[in-house]
């Protein structure tokens, strides 16, 4: 159906999952990384706007806030609590945990147990919740053994502080190590329209009915450019671009590339719950409305 310029949809018509067995979401989320300042670093340039955004987000029913630590650091949970504590029955806030920040764009896995501790604590605290309803873990540090980190998270389960348990840019062969220790509620993998080369953990997490969150989902902006383009002509070979291409099919609803792409992942499979990020209002409300694209199997096929 094309979109309407006069309905609002919600992230309501996405679907919804049941994340760990028993927590109901949207399966259309939100992501907090783009709520920080340049960089993923400090706060944001407009916070007014950041926390607007946090709370238009509720008014279109997403259900799901992905953050992390590191996202500032510390700034994203703390917009997050400003904005919505005490918070609307039904949200899920899944945060991160494993990496150091020195500056913006600057990055480094740390997976020790103390400082996990350290970061699930705080997490708890700016967060103003005793329990965190999913924890993930952002990477696994390859300088820690498995044993350690996934330890840590169990033991967290144990005590209370954690809910559900995920997983960030991990293999099948280490999700299964981690299953181990606990139930994987989810994985999250760099995964969106352009680059699919995780599409294994995809394929498995759908067999196990464990969440995939891919992140990236928009290929930061690759989506809505020519970048796409060459990457679709790519992927499809028999056809051009311009009869059988994203471009083509956002036309057909009224829509842009990006909702597009948006639609392409929520009809991928039923475990998929795309979190795109965003700290402008106008931005957020086009991104929910490609909740109401429901693509048909010419035209998914076409983009596969």
């Amino acid at each position: 159906m094309p979109l309407s310029a006069t309905t609002v949809p919600t992230a309501a018509l996405s679907g919804t999952f049941l994340l760990g067995g028993d927590l109901p979401v949207h399966r259309l989320g939100f992501g907090a990384m783009r709520i920080t300042g340049e960089g993923v670093w400090g706060p944001p340039a407009d916070k007014a706007e950041a926390i607007a955004t946090l709370r238009r987000a509720m008014e279109l029913q997403i259900t799901l806030i992905d953050t992390a630590e590191s996202y500032g650091p510390r700034v994203s949970e703390e917009l997050i609590a400003d904005a919505l504590y005490p918070y609307p029955s039904g949200l899920v806030i899944a945060t991160k945990g494993g990496y150091d920040r020195s500056g913006p764009h600057q990055w480094e896995v740390n997976g020790h147990p103390n400082r996990l501790r350290e970061e699930l604590d705080g997490s708890l605290r700016r967060l103003r919740v005793d329990r965190i309803d999913l924890y993930q873990l952002h990477r696994i540090d390859p300088k820690v053994p498995e044993a350690d980190q996934f330890g840590f998270l169990q033991e967290g389960q144990r005590q209370g502080k954690i809910r559900h348990v995920g997983l960030s840019e991990v293999s099948v062969e280490q999700v299964d190590r981690a299953r181990r220790f606990f139930p994987v509620a989810s994985v999250q993998n760099l995964y969106n329209l352009v680059d699919r080369d995780w599409d294994e953990v995809v394929e498995y997490c759908e067999r196990e009915r464990i969440a995939f969150i891919p992140w990236y989902p928009l290929q930061a902006g690759d989506v809505a450019t020519g970048g796409l383009r060459r990457s679709v002509r790519k992927v499809l070979g028999r056809a051009p671009a311009e009869r059988r291409g994203i471009a083509a099919i956002a036309r057909r609803y009224n829509a842009t590339r990006a909702q597009i792409a948006l639609a392409w992942l929520l009809r991928r499979t039923s475990v998929m719950l795309p979190i795109p990020g965003t700290s402008n209002r106008k931005h957020l409300d086009e991104n929910v409305a490609a909740s109401a694209i429901s693509l048909t199997d010419e035209e998914f096929a076409a983009l596969k």
